[in-house]
Order: structure tokens, then sequence, then C-alpha cells
């Protein structure tokens, strides 16, 4: 058989070989570097046996594939650890993950001395080296195999695969467990690890089923790879907004009044106006007309849109259909109001495109344990949109909303932080969904010529879609690594049907319009949680809720500071005065801890010739200006949004 490698060249072998021979055969140090292979464009464990001409990668750490094999090994390792540590521990799963692995155990909860112990005898298992022996059995042989070895979890694993299915093990010593691989040839082809943290993982992600106990860790090829990932999470945890946003006073939340509704502190709230009254002038501005609706509605207008069949378990619904004679239910949208607006007069053919745009407060009914401080919570603001036009209209109409949404990922500074998803219909299970299958494939195949012609990235994604249309979702990650949507822009043919909505054409005609439902900076809450880990707290001046301090020497010159502190605001420039009896240097430290923008010291010169002491995190100490200079530079940089590099210095660092 002739294998066609990754550069091109070929290996003429006489006989079946698997891959882990053939990366022998190609290099010794290639073999010991291998994690998995790319057979014939498929991703297979190393054990695989290839037995005619093929094309073959031999993939390491280096590749993502590779990478995945070899912390998923790692992730056995662990289990098998516990496994010894822990002996009533059960196993439930342990996949690799985009930064290194986890395993969840049904067992009590563990801390950071008990990980320590763990990782000590993962080590030592590493150090024995064990071989993973890959076997498969029929489904009724493992069941029987995981009952024996009382893993109830795996159990539950295998009863829900097809009665004719083989299951795939791999085992190295005494640790047995049911996995489709791939993985390294041994234990010892593990290098450097760290057991990161634990925390609580309800049973397949279901709030309904038992809490389990989640190890999180990783593993490199290198030491010092390691090294710098575990510097890499020291700054992750300066950057958590969950952490940072409550130590700056954004937020807070109660547990009284409940998960996953925060309360937005003075700071944090004057940081959402600012955005929100950006964001409406700029709609404003590309022809928008703006709406206000009612928070809630009865049943019935859910019923004609479809949310209440396709959507209700997400809703919050107030009263009992089978008692009350009225049920109606907090919104989760805002769509099916803005329709009634449009059909509350007549439209001909240049009435449309019509924009309606609404700053909509939403409730959505989360699952408790999805729950993260701003990105996932029961009560957001959005940037919401609704757009009706014409179908000849519609693919302008839905470049309009990408370059909207486009200059709003500019003017944070994320436009590089985020990709492209064309969100599609899952055509195996079509009843979640509303329209016939033309009409979908005919709306997916036009977002997507539209992300071509534009250049725009992106990949797609069976399932994501809306019930009503597919859509383009802008998604973004958190610090951690983990995926949100920030904003969406959605191609709907189907609802101006459900709720008889029309245009009069030039010929007299009634014709259904297209919708666009689309936010054009996502929600608010979510995106302040974006900005906090983006700028580590310290964000561009125009969006500062405190933009400058002005701090005296002493008290004798307070006059003066508020005078300075009167023109700033005249000026609509957010300034405060720290008139405290402290010394300056370390009113200056305070100051830089609370990550203001700009400090102006004053003293009696200051006073004498009008003046003002600049420092700044920019540049750090910039001198003396005149008020007048002060005010302009800085209204300047306020008003057109700029993003300066700011200056880390020591202290800053620490």
């Amino acid at each position: 058989m002739i294998i066609t490698l990754k550069d091109g060249s070929t290996k003429e072998y006489e006989k079946s070989m698997t891959v882990h021979e053939i990366a022998v055969d190609i290099s010794e140090g290639l073999a010991r570097m291998a994690c998995a292979g790319e057979l014939n464009g498929k991703v297979v464990d190393l054990r695989t046996l290839v037995e005619e001409n093929s094309t073959l990668s031999i993939l390491t750490f280096n590749d993502e594939a590779g990478k995945s094999a070899y912390r998923h090994t790692t992730s056995h390792v662990l289990a098998q650890a516990v496994k010894r540590l822990y002996p009533e521990a059960k196993l439930a799963i342990g996949p690799s993950i985009d930064t290194g692995f986890y395993y969840d155990f049904d067992m009590p909860s563990l801390d950071r001395v008990a990980l320590d112990e763990i990782e000590k005898e993962m080590k030592k298992i590493i150090k024995e080296g064990d071989e993973l022996v890959r076997y498969t059995l029929p489904r009724a042989e493992a069941i029987e195999l995981m009952q024996k070895r009382d893993e109830p979890y795996k159990v539950e694993l295998i009863e829900d695969l097809p009665v004719d299915a083989k299951l795939s093990f791999y085992q190295q010593g005494d640790f047995v467990d049911l996995c489709a691989g791939p993985h390294l040839m041994s234990t010892k082809g593990i290098k450097a690890i760290k057991l990161i943290s634990s925390s609580g993982a309800y049973w397949r992600g279901s709030e309904k089923n038992k809490m389990l106990t989640r190890v999180y860790g990783t593993a490199y090829m290198k030491n010092a790879d390691l090294d710098e990932f575990i510097a890499h999470l020291e700054d992750i945890k300066k950057r958590d907004h969950n952490k940072l946003g409550r130590e700056m006073e954004l937020f807070t939340t109660v547990d009284v009044i409940g998960q996953g509704l925060p309360l937005l502190m003075p700071k944090g709230a004057k940081m959402i106006q600012t955005l929100q009254r950006w964001v409406e002038d700029e709609e404003e501005r590309r022809g928008y007309v703006r709406t206000k609706t009612p928070l809630m509605a009865k049943s019935d207008l859910y019923k004609i849109s479809g949310h209440w069949d396709h959507y209700k378990d997400g809703m919050f619904v107030l009263g009992d259909e089978a008692k009350d004679k009225e049920v109606f239910a907090l919104r989760p949208m805002t769509c099916p109001f803005q329709y009634y607006i449009y059909k509350a007069s007549q439209k001909s053919y240049r009435d449309l495109p019509l924009r309606y745009g609404e700053t909509s407060t939403l409730f959505r009914n989360e699952d408790s344990g999805e729950m993260h401080g701003l990105t996932r919570v029961r009560q957001f603001t959005i940037s919401e949109g609704h757009l009706i036009v014409r179908p000849d209209q519609m693919v302008d109409e839905f470049k309009g909303c990408l370059a909207l949404a486009k200059y709003c990922l500019e003017i944070l500074g994320v436009e590089e932080d985020v990709t492209y998803r064309l969100s599609k219909w899952d055509t195996n299970n079509k009843a979640k969904y509303i329209g016939t299958e033309e009409v979908w494939e005919e709306t997916q195949g036009s977002i997507r010529n539209i992300l071509i012609e534009l250049g725009i990235k992106f990949s797609e994604v069976d399932g994501e879609a809306a019930f009503y249309g597919p859509k383009v979702d802008i998604q973004a990650k958190n610090v951690y690594g983990k995926e949100d949507t920030m904003i969406t822009i959605q191609w709907d043919a189907t609802l101006a049907e459900q709720f008889d909505m029309y245009y009069v054409d030039q010929n007299g005609d009634k014709v259904r319009p297209y919708i666009i439902h689309r936010t054009s900076m996502g929600c608010y809450e979510r995106t302040l949680a974006w900005l906090i880990e983006k700028y580590a707290g310290l964000f561009p001046t125009w969006l500062c809720p405190e933009q400058v301090r002005v701090l005296p020497i002493s008290e004798k010159y307070h006059e003066y500071v508020n005078k300075v502190k009167t023109e700033l605001g005249e000026n609509n420039i957010l300034a405060t005065v720290d008139e405290r009896a402290e010394k300056i240097g370390y009113k200056i430290r305070e100051a830089r801890l609370d990550r203001v923008p700009y400090m102006l010291v004053v003293g009696q010169k200051e006073e004498d010739e009008g003046l003002v002491s600049v420092r700044s995190r920019f540049l750090g100490d910039e001198g003396q200006k005149a008020l007048s200079t002060f005010i302009d530079d800085i209204s300047r940089e306020i008003r057109t949004k700029e993003i300066r590099k700011v200056l880390v210095t020591e202290a800053d660092a620490k």
C-alpha cells in the first residue's frame, strides 16, 4: 500500500501498519511526539490499522487534534489518580477542552490540598508509564463490565446507545474507562501537568440531576509553556468581571433578590447610560425610529408568534392557564410588539424599509446553574431592532446591520476579538422550526453569500438558528474561554405571515414583507462584562464613570479645586474632587487604584496661574497645562472615543 504524507512524499509498505508504526518508520523522534493521526481527513487513534492506500498526517501537540488527544489522555490519568485515592468516587465524563481538560466525579468536593495530593499521584502514574490498551465490547458486555466495576454513570451512558453498538475502552494498569479516544500510546508521553481548580457541575448539565465534583486541569509538552499558562491564569483572575466588577463597585448581587438579577451600582449604571445614549444616537443617525413597548403581554401574543410553543420553558409566565382567564408572560423579546406598531396603519412600498429601534429590557428563565455575573442573567437590556423591508431591500439592509455591528465593535476596540457564525436550522429536527425547507435553504444561502461578498470569515453551525429563521451570530470568548453570543442578526421570511403583516406594492397588491431581527451592540450587561475583562477595568476615557479626579495639595486650595470641577462639569467631563486630609502621594495612588484616567494636582502655582498639573495612565506625569488646554484635549478624546494605550508601570502591574 502507498501512504501519502503531509508534505506530499510517499511511503510504500507490503503489509498493513498502524499509524504509530508508520510514525516510527518515518522517524523515532516523530513517533515520540505523536499524539494521534489524521487518516484520509479523519482524526484517528495511533493504534488504528492502515490497510490500503491512504493520506496520513501524524499529529503532535502542535496540532489542535493532537493537543486534544494529549490532554484527553491526561484526563484519564486524573481519573486513575482519583480512583486510587478515593476508591468510592464514581466516574462520569472527562473530555479535553480548549484550555486543558476536566473530569466529573460523584464524590465530595475537593479543596486545594486535595487537588495537590491528586496531582502528586498523577505524576506518579505518569512515571509508571503504563501503556494505554484499546479494546471493544458489545453493548451488553460493556454494561456488565461497568456494573461490575460499580460505575453507574458509565452504565447510563452505555444504555443510551443502540443495542447493536460496539463500544471502545482504554485501559492503563488497573484503570479502565469507556472512551472513543484517541489517546497517547502510554502515560509516559505526558510531560507537564497542573490541576487548576474544582467546582460543582450537574450531571449532563441539567439542574434536575445530581451535582458532581468537576476537576479542571491542563497539560503541556514543556514546563515553560505550563508556567506561561499559569501566569495567564493569574492575569485572568485580575480581569474576571465577576470579581473585578464588584471590586470596582460597578455591580453587585444579593441572594434575597435572586440569581441572575444583578444590581448596577452608580458607576456601572453610568457606563450603561453612556453606551445606551451612544447606540441610540448612532441608530437614529442611520435612520432608525424609536419605540417603547410593554414589559409583558398576554399569552395570546406569544401564541401568534410561536414563542408559546417553541420557547415557553424559557419565559416567566404570570398565571395558570388552567385557572386564570388571562395569562401573561414577561417578554423574552420585543419583535411581536413592534409588529403591531407596524400594523397600526397601512404601509405602502414607499414606506419601506422601516427600521424600529428600542432599548429593550427582556426576561428569560435561565437555569440557575447557568447564572454568571453579568454574562448570563434573567433580566437584561439589549439594543434591539427590527427592520421591516421589501424582499428586494433585504440584502442591502442585512449588510447595513452588519456594518452597524462592525462599527460598534470597532469603537469599543473589540473587533479583533470576535468570530462570525452562520447559525442554521437542524435538518434532523425540523419540528423545532416554522417555514418550509425551501425557504430555510434559500435564506441560509443568502446570508452565506453576503458574508462571502463582504469578505467576512465565518463558520457554519447546525441547530443554532432561531425557530423562525437563520442568523449571523457574532461570538466572543470571556477570559475563561467560554464563548458567548454578543450580537445577532436574523433573517426572517416567515413571521410576517403569522402576524398578517403586509404592505401595498406599486400594483396595489398586498405583499408580505421580510423582517430582520438584530442587535447593534447586543446585551448591555454582557457588553459591560466583556469590556471589564477586555480592559481589566482600564476603560477608554469616554466610557469611564469617573474621567478626572482633582487632587488639592491642601485644604486651602479647595475653592480653586471646586472651580476646576465646575468648569469640567460644564464641558460634560465626569469629574470628582478628593478633599480628604491625606498626603498627595496617597491620593494619587488611590486614584490609580480606582483606575481614573486623569488626575489633576492643584497647588499654589496652579491656582495663581489658572493651571492644572496633569497625571494620566497614558503618559504618566504630563506636567502643567492651562485648564482650558486640558479641557480641549480631554473633550476631543471623549468626542472621538479614542482608545489610548495605557502606560503599565511597576505599581500598576502589582
